[in-house]
């Protein structure tokens, strides 16, 4: 996982155990109170759900972590969850190790298969002696999140592929498909395309001779041109024409030397070439495909700062040094 999503839920975990740390701990007292009565605890579980909106099940369990009440939900309670015994269950564990309000790590619910979380407060008795435990599931959905969008690293990211693939790379070559042939005409339109009429991501695909296209006058649809349409000028007629936006990571007059990057790095070599190379302006952000499946992301100016020595020497390969070809003895 990388650092930023990282982060990302490590802030909203701890923002999530201050505000259910505290609402679970203010439910001790009325607990402790009726304990031993599994109708008062029913009835005051279905009350203080009220004071946690966004609660999925309440419920308590003896000092053995075995449920001593239904769960209690928004639609009434479920009785068949009494006596359930979850003392084995991953969220139980540090509560059961004595520590006081847990919450756990996201899991998938047993029947909904919904990302959750559970909460399980310790309930002692006035002498420190362990009485039980008060639980609390969640749907991740229902939860009071910031909601913050994690915003994606643009440091150099490389990726390996199908070990199938590598493991056969030498004994196959690069066959020229319908586009190499006209490949140069073909990355010119592209480039017009992201200039000049609202491409803001273009993919293309050269070993099968296609090229998927996002728009910024309809982003949730991807278009598909094949070879006739990539090799047909009048296809810029389609889509209307519109200002290079300002808000792009990388300038307009750097969008086609990114695209002759992309042909290089195509006849670099009859093993390790390229398959597949897209540019996110609005992101910045080129990724590349190799033969090898291995596959690159990175900002377009570190893209162009690299030279074919770069690609086809042992200091970042597309494909790990183990990928290469022994010397022969």
């Amino acid at each position: 996982m990388s650092e930023a999503l990282q982060t990302a839920i490590a802030r909203q975990r701890m923002l999530l155990h201050a505000r259910l740390s505290d609402a679970l701990s203010r439910l001790e007292t009325a607990c402790r109170e009726a304990w031993g009565d599994r109708s008062a605890l029913e009835q005051w579980l279905t009350s203080a759900m009220e004071s946690l909106p966004y609660c999925k099940y309440l419920y308590l369990l003896d000092h053995e972590a075995r449920q001593i009440t239904a769960n209690i939900s928004r639609d009434g309670l479920l009785p068949e969850h009494f006596g359930r015994d979850r003392a084995a269950r991953p969220y139980m564990a540090d509560a059961i190790a004595g520590t006081p309000f847990t919450l756990s790590s996201a899991y998938l619910s047993r029947n909904n298969r919904r990302p959750s979380l559970t909460a399980v407060q310790r309930l002692t008795r006035e002498d420190g002696t362990l009485l039980g435990y008060l639980g609390a599931d969640f749907d991740l959905r229902d939860l009071p999140l910031t909601r913050e969008l994690c915003r994606q690293s643009d440091q150099w990211l490389q990726l390996k592929g199908d070990p199938a693939i590598r493991g056969a790379l030498f004994y196959q070559q690069r066959v020229d498909s319908l586009m190499d042939g006209r490949i140069d005409e073909i990355l010119d339109l592209i480039a017009e395309l992201i200039r000049s009429h609202g491409v803001f991501h273009g993919k293309l695909h050269f070993s099968s001779s296609r090229a998927t296209l996002w728009l910024l006058d309809d982003p949730y649809h991807f278009r598909v041109l094949d070879y006739e349409d990539l090799s047909d000028p009048a296809i810029c007629l389609a889509y209307p024409q519109r200002a290079y936006p300002v808000e792009a990571a990388i300038p307009a007059d750097r969008v086609k030397a990114v695209f002759n990057q992309f042909r290089e790095l195509r006849y670099m070599d009859e093993n390790i070439y390229l398959r597949s190379g897209s540019l996110n302006i609005m992101n910045g952000l080129v990724a590349l495909n190799f033969s090898c499946d291995g596959s690159h992301y990175m900002r377009w100016d570190e893209f162009l700062d690299k030279r074919m020595d770069f690609w086809l020497g042992s200091a970042a390969p597309p494909c790990s040094e183990s990928e290469k070809p022994k010397p022969a003895d």
